[in-house]
C-alpha cells in the first residue's frame, strides 16, 4: 500500500530533486556576492545611524558618564533659544540650497540631456566635460573658485570687465546676502553632470518605434521632446529630484565647509545642518563638543530625509507608477 504522505494526487507534476539543488545553490551565491557589500553598508551606514539614534537619548555627565535624558535633547535643539536659532537658521540655508538646485541644476541638467540626445555628434566628448568636475574633490573645487572670485587676485571682476559688466562685480562670498546662493550655484556647477547623466540615460531608453509614430504624426525635433520624451521620462526626473533633496543634506557640508569654514562665514549665513553638526559634535573655538546634541542633529537629518522620502513615495511615486501603466 501506498504511503498517503509521500504520493501525490495525479496530475500534479513533481520538482525534480536537482532543480531544487540548483535553486538552493543560486541563494548561496547571491548570499555570498552581497556579504561583503552589505558588511560594509552595516560597519559605515546601519551601525552609524543606530549609535547616533542611541547617543541623542542620552546626556552626558561632567564626569563623562551618559544618563537617560529621553527627548529633552530633541526639545532643547528646536525650543532652547541658544539651540533653536542656529537649528532653524540651518534648516532654512538647506532649504534654500534645495530649491536653487531644483531651479537651476535640475532645469539645466534636462537642458543638456535633451541637446545631446537631439545632436549626438561629438556628443561623448561634451559629456565627459561637463561630467569632469563632479570626479573632482571638493577641496580642489572650493579653491578654485576662492581664487577666481578672491577680490584680491581673482580673475572674475577681470573677465567681466572684458564684457562690460565690471561694475556688478562684488565679493559674493563676502556678502551675507549672496554668500549662499554663490556656493550653491558653485555646487551646481560642479554636480550638474550627474542629473545630466541620468536623465540622458533615461532619453536613450526610450524605443525608437514611439519616435518614429511621432514623426509619422508630423512632431519634429523640441515637439517630439516635450509630447513625446518628457512624458516617459517623469520617473527619472522625479528620482533626480528626491536624490537632490538628499544630497542638499548630506553632502552641501563638504563644499561649504571648504570655501566658507565649519563657522559658514559670513556670520553663518552659509551655516547648513552639516555644519552645525560639525561644530557640534567636535566643538570649534569657543564652541565644546557635545556628542549627544551633535547625535541629536544627525538624527534630526535623518528623521527631515526620512520625511520627505516618504512625501515623495506616497504622493509622486505612486502617481508616476499610475502613468505607466
Amino acid at each position: 500500500m501506498s504511503d498517503p504522505t509521500t504520493d501525490k494526487p495525479e496530475g500534479v507534476p513533481t520538482r525534480p530533486a536537482g532543480r531544487r539543488k540548483r535553486r538552493r545553490a543560486a541563494g548561496a551565491h547571491i548570499f555570498v556576492f552581497l556579504a561583503p557589500a552589505l558588511l560594509i553598508y552595516t560597519v559605515f551606514s546601519i551601525y552609524p545611524l543606530i549609535e547616533s539614534l542611541r547617543l541623542s537619548l542620552f546626556d552626558g555627565l561632567e564626569d563623562g558618564t551618559a544618563v537617560w535624558a529621553g527627548l529633552d535633547n530633541y526639545a532643547t535643539l528646536l525650543f532652547d533659544p541658544n539651540w533653536a536659532t542656529q537649528f532653524w537658521r540651518a534648516f532654512w540655508n538647506n532649504l534654500v540650497l534645495f530649491f536653487i538646485h531644483m531651479v537651476v541644476q535640475n532645469p539645466l541638467g534636462l537642458l543638456l540631456a535633451a541637446l545631446l540626445s537631439l545632436a549626438p555628434r561629438f556628443g561623448s566628448a561634451y559629456r565627459t566635460l561637463i561630467f569632469v568636475p563632479t570626479l573632482l574633490s571638493v577641496v580642489i573645487v572650493g579653491f578654485i573658485w576662492e581664487l577666481i572670485l578672491s577680490p584680491l587676485w581673482g580673475v572674475s571682476e577681470t573677465l567681466l570687465g572684458t564684457i562690460g559688466l565690471a561694475w556688478l562685480y562684488q565679493p559674493w562670498l563676502g556678502l551675507e546676502s549672496s554668500a549662499l546662493a554663490t556656493v550653491s550655484l558653485i555646487s551646481v556647477w560642479q554636480y550638474v553632470g550627474i542629473p545630466m547623466m541620468l536623465i540622458y540615460a533615461a532619453l536613450l531608453s526610450i524605443p525608437d518605434e514611439l519616435i518614429d509614430a511621432a514623426r509619422v504624426d508630423g512632431l519634429g525635433g523640441w515637439s517630439i521632446f516635450w509630447k513625446v520624451k518628457l512624458p516617459l521620462i517623469l520617473p527619472t526626473l522625479g528620482i533626480v529630484a528626491i536624490l537632490t533633496y538628499i544630497g542638499n543634506f548630506t553632502v552641501s557640508f563638504d563644499l561649504i565647509y571648504s570655501i566658507q569654514g565649519s563657522l559658514g562665514a559670513p556670520n553663518f549665513s552659509t551655516d547648513v545642518m552639516g555644519t552645525l553638526l560639525f561644530r557640534t559634535f567636535f566643538g570649534q573655538q569657543l564652541q565644546v563638543g557635545d556628542t549627544h546634541m551633535g547625535a541629536t542633529i544627525a538624527s534630526m537629518m535623518f528623521f527631515i530625509i526620512l520625511v520627505g522620502v516618504t512625501i515623495y513615495l506616497a504622493l509622486v511615486q505612486r502617481r508616476l507608477q499610475r502613468y505607466e501603466m
